[in-house]
Protein backbone atom coordinates (compact mmCIF):
# COMPACT_ATOMS: atom_id res chain seq x y z
CA UNK A 1 0.00 0.00 0.00
CA UNK A 2 1.34 3.43 -1.04
CA UNK A 3 1.55 6.32 1.24
CA UNK A 4 -0.84 7.85 -1.14
CA UNK A 5 -3.58 5.49 -0.37
CA UNK A 6 -6.06 5.75 2.41
CA UNK A 7 -5.84 3.40 5.30
CA UNK A 8 -9.75 3.36 5.56
CA UNK A 9 -11.20 0.51 7.33
CA UNK A 10 -14.47 -1.04 8.42
CA UNK A 11 -13.42 1.11 11.63
CA UNK A 12 -14.74 4.10 12.47
CA UNK A 13 -12.41 6.73 12.23
CA UNK A 14 -11.06 7.27 16.13
CA UNK A 15 -12.34 10.52 18.04
CA UNK A 16 -8.53 11.26 19.20
CA UNK A 17 -7.27 11.09 15.25
CA UNK A 18 -10.92 13.66 14.63
CA UNK A 19 -9.42 15.99 17.46
CA UNK A 20 -6.29 16.16 16.58
CA UNK A 21 -7.44 16.79 12.78
CA UNK A 22 -9.28 19.57 14.30
CA UNK A 23 -6.80 21.53 16.16
CA UNK A 24 -4.64 21.65 12.85
CA UNK A 25 -7.76 22.88 10.87
CA UNK A 26 -8.35 25.02 13.05
CA UNK A 27 -4.28 26.83 13.97
CA UNK A 28 -4.53 26.41 10.08
CA UNK A 29 -7.52 29.16 10.07
CA UNK A 30 -5.94 31.18 12.78
CA UNK A 31 -2.80 31.55 10.63
CA UNK A 32 -4.61 32.31 7.72
CA UNK A 33 -6.72 34.86 9.40
CA UNK A 34 -3.40 36.22 10.89
CA UNK A 35 -2.25 36.94 7.43
CA UNK A 36 -5.83 38.50 6.07
CA UNK A 37 -5.45 40.62 8.64
CA UNK A 38 -1.82 41.29 8.34
CA UNK A 39 -2.86 42.11 4.47
CA UNK A 40 -6.06 44.43 5.34
CA UNK A 41 -3.28 46.40 8.03
CA UNK A 42 -1.62 46.86 4.82
CA UNK A 43 -4.29 48.20 2.58
CA UNK A 44 -5.86 50.12 5.21
CA UNK A 45 -3.22 51.12 8.37
CA UNK A 46 -0.72 53.71 8.49
CA UNK A 47 1.88 51.10 8.63
CA UNK A 48 4.30 49.64 5.40
CA UNK A 49 2.38 47.98 3.05
CA UNK A 50 5.09 46.30 1.44
CA UNK A 51 5.93 44.41 4.64
CA UNK A 52 2.03 43.95 5.34
CA UNK A 53 1.71 42.38 2.14
CA UNK A 54 4.78 39.96 2.99
CA UNK A 55 4.07 38.82 5.98
CA UNK A 56 0.23 38.22 5.12
CA UNK A 57 0.80 36.15 1.75
CA UNK A 58 3.49 34.24 4.46
CA UNK A 59 1.20 33.79 6.90
CA UNK A 60 -1.41 32.26 4.47
CA UNK A 61 1.12 30.09 3.00
CA UNK A 62 2.14 29.05 5.83
CA UNK A 63 -1.60 27.92 6.81
CA UNK A 64 -1.57 25.47 4.42
CA UNK A 65 0.55 23.37 6.23
CA UNK A 66 -2.00 22.59 8.54
CA UNK A 67 -4.82 22.80 6.96
CA UNK A 68 -3.84 19.78 4.41
CA UNK A 69 -2.31 18.27 7.32
CA UNK A 70 -6.16 18.03 9.03
CA UNK A 71 -7.38 16.96 5.74
CA UNK A 72 -4.88 14.09 5.55
CA UNK A 73 -5.68 13.37 9.30
CA UNK A 74 -9.25 13.08 8.44
CA UNK A 75 -8.88 10.89 5.36
CA UNK A 76 -6.56 8.72 7.20
CA UNK A 77 -3.44 9.09 4.72
CA UNK A 78 -0.38 8.11 7.19
CA UNK A 79 1.84 11.14 5.43
CA UNK A 80 -0.06 13.82 7.08
CA UNK A 81 0.97 12.78 11.10
CA UNK A 82 4.15 14.51 10.03
CA UNK A 83 3.66 18.02 8.75
CA UNK A 84 0.71 17.80 11.85
CA UNK A 85 3.46 17.13 14.64
CA UNK A 86 6.18 19.78 12.81
CA UNK A 87 3.48 22.07 13.10
CA UNK A 88 2.84 21.63 16.39
CA UNK A 89 6.55 21.82 17.52
CA UNK A 90 6.89 24.88 15.46
CA UNK A 91 3.93 26.45 17.22
CA UNK A 92 5.78 25.57 21.01
CA UNK A 93 8.26 28.44 20.81
CA UNK A 94 5.77 30.57 18.95
CA UNK A 95 3.91 30.05 22.01
CA UNK A 96 6.57 31.03 24.82
CA UNK A 97 7.11 34.20 22.59
CA UNK A 98 3.63 35.40 22.86
CA UNK A 99 4.03 34.60 26.51
CA UNK A 100 6.95 36.65 27.00
CA UNK A 101 4.78 39.23 25.63
CA UNK A 102 2.76 41.80 26.76
CA UNK A 103 -1.00 42.44 27.08
CA UNK A 104 -3.47 40.24 24.93
CA UNK A 105 -0.66 38.23 23.37
CA UNK A 106 -0.20 36.60 26.67
CA UNK A 107 -3.30 34.87 27.11
CA UNK A 108 -2.65 34.35 22.96
CA UNK A 109 0.20 32.34 23.88
CA UNK A 110 -1.55 30.57 26.58
CA UNK A 111 -4.17 29.00 24.24
CA UNK A 112 -1.65 28.14 21.21
CA UNK A 113 0.88 26.65 24.36
CA UNK A 114 -2.61 24.31 25.28
CA UNK A 115 -3.62 23.54 21.98
CA UNK A 116 0.07 22.67 20.41
CA UNK A 117 0.49 20.20 23.56
CA UNK A 118 -2.93 18.57 23.15
CA UNK A 119 -2.65 17.89 19.51
CA UNK A 120 0.89 16.87 20.21
CA UNK A 121 -0.17 14.17 22.77
CA UNK A 122 -3.23 13.15 20.20
CA UNK A 123 -0.80 12.76 17.33
CA UNK A 124 1.67 10.23 18.95
CA UNK A 125 -0.99 8.54 20.41
CA UNK A 126 -0.56 5.14 19.85
CA UNK A 127 -4.63 4.83 18.59
CA UNK A 128 -3.79 7.51 16.47
CA UNK A 129 -0.72 5.80 14.49
CA UNK A 130 -2.75 2.33 14.30
CA UNK A 131 -5.56 4.13 12.22
CA UNK A 132 -2.97 5.78 10.07
CA UNK A 133 -1.46 2.62 9.28
CA UNK A 134 1.70 3.72 10.88
CA UNK A 135 3.25 1.02 12.52
CA UNK A 136 5.85 0.70 15.20
CA UNK A 137 9.84 0.37 15.04
CA UNK A 138 9.58 -3.53 14.99
CA UNK A 139 6.68 -3.94 12.33
CA UNK A 140 4.27 -3.72 15.09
Amino acid sequence: MSTEQSTESAEPRPARLTAAASLAALEGGALAAGGLYAIGTGLFGDGSRGQAAITGVTLIVLALIPLVAARGLLGRRSWSRGPAIITQIIALPVAWTLLSAAGLLIPAGAVLAVVAVTALVLLVNPTTAKALGIRGPRGA
